[in-house]
């Protein structure tokens, strides 16, 4: 070989050892997430003259309504951007702020209506505070309509004592991607969860539960005779099994734990949700005295996170100097009470109208006012104060096309978040 083919030869080993040299740098920097880019946002009046809003949420059958759930044991819609009307009214078997003994966080506190719905399905589910002060899932079936409920076709699916406090009482219920119900419960009331619930796995108060509720229902044999089925099931007072335990829950078949658990480690889950998109799960944590959390769950979690609660409130230890992290989950965010008092979970946003929303998952504060946004920046999680607003806010909901919107307790009023353009 002569000299100039050499000279060749060399150049392009030497091109070829460069390019396998820079190429992983070069995928890093093309794969790596970008800086966060944060949107301007305004809230845009939808309907007013709602009574302690406390919930927003779609019926997912095409219908475009949106359902406001009332405090006191109402629930309206909001049809072509106005008050249509109330959809259910069990006002008479709530017990409410305005009742005597009533607290302040007890009520009709969520509505879920379960995949296929408008379709073979004319039934849904609420979350609420009886008479007696206990929390309750329940399911009721449409009336006349798919605009009125037949408020006596209620069936209890399950109960959750909860006798000495009136605080705490969770109260988010909603279908994951999966099809099954989850229920996020509070950790029982009282200052310190003084029972322990949270940390303790043979109850069901403190946590994310994860049930079925869709199975076809089964006949139960007469009471006095053993039931016995290749499956753990559930039955209340009624002649029908109401709900399975998934048998892919973390816990189905371990000594010492309620099947039903999803996650624990709770103190009061204000608010959870799944991103329609991705099917990653937020959940806001109502804080003790000094921090408010937003807890993380990515998809392709099998379950069994212990969020902390009440070993850790946020990144720290709660009344245990040097408590150890170990097993436990930490917050993906976390603020103290100089910027707000009771965290409000909210959504991802996954709509089309406002391009500059999107991905971002939006919560607020009650106390506040304040609305953030939190997002990943270069595989960590950043936050982004977006408005502070005069309102006392109760929930943020999503309708069918994945829009945002907000309620006000306290103004009676439901808001829809948008990207204000310039």
């Amino acid at each position: 070989m002569n000299r100039r083919w050499m000279i060749i030869l060399l150049l392009v080993i030497t091109f070829l050892a460069l390019s396998l040299k820079l190429a992983p740098g070069w995928v890093q920097t093309a794969n790596a997430q970008p800086a966060a880019i944060w949107p301007d946002i305004t809230l845009v009046e939808v309907e007013n003259g709602f009574v302690l809003p406390v919930h927003i949420t779609h019926a997912g059958d095409g219908s475009g309504r949106l359902f406001v759930i009332e405090q006191d044991g109402r629930i309206k819609i909001i049809k072509n951007g106005q008050l249509f009307g109330t959809f259910l009214d069990i006002n008479a078997r709530v017990r409410s702020p305005g009742d005597v003994g009533g607290g302040n966080e007890e009520g009709l506190l969520s509505l879920a209506f379960p995949p296929g719905n408008g379709l073979s399905k004319d039934y849904f589910y609420v979350y609420y505070t009886n008479l007696n002060g206990n929390n309750q899932v329940s399911r009721f079936h449409l009336g006349a309509s798919a605009d009125l409920a037949n408020p006596n076709s209620e069936e209890l699916i399950l109960l959750f004592n909860h006798p000495n406090e009136n605080n705490h009482n969770g109260g988010q219920i909603a279908f994951g991607p999966d099809g099954y119900l989850y229920i996020g419960t509070g950790d029982g009331g009282g200052s310190g969860d003084p029972s322990n619930n949270a940390q303790n796995t043979n109850s069901l108060l403190g946590k994310l539960l994860r049930i079925d509720t869709e199975m076809a229902p089964i006949p139960l044999p007469p009471l006095d005779h053993q039931l016995v089925l290749p499956m753990v099931i559930k039955q209340t007072s009624s002649s029908y099994i109401t709900y399975r335990i998934p048998p892919d829950n973390p816990y189905a078949n371990t000594a010492g734990y309620r099947g039903e658990i999803w996650a624990f480690g709770l103190r009061n889950p204000w608010r959870f949700s799944f991103d329609r998109l991705q099917h990653d799960l937020f959940i806001a944590d109502v804080g003790q005295g000094d921090w408010e959390e937003i807890d993380f769950q990515a998809s392709t979690s099998a379950g069994g996170e212990n969020y902390g609660w009440d070993i850790l409130e946020g990144f720290v230890c709660f009344n245990s100097p040097g408590c150890s992290t170990t097993g436990k989950t930490v917050p993906i965010h976390a603020y103290d009470h100089s910027v707000g008092c009771s965290v409000t979970g909210g959504y991802v946003y996954r709509g089309t109208t406002y391009p500059g929303l999107a991905g971002i998952y939006y919560f607020g504060d009650f106390c506040s006012g304040n609305i953030w946004g939190i997002q990943r920046e270069n595989n960590s999680w950043v936050v982004q104060n977006l408005i502070d607003t005069p309102y006392w806010l109760s929930s943020f909901g999503e309708d069918e096309a994945g829009e945002l919107y907000v309620a006000d307790r306290a103004g009676g009023r439901i808001y829809h978040i948008q990207e204000a353009l310039p």
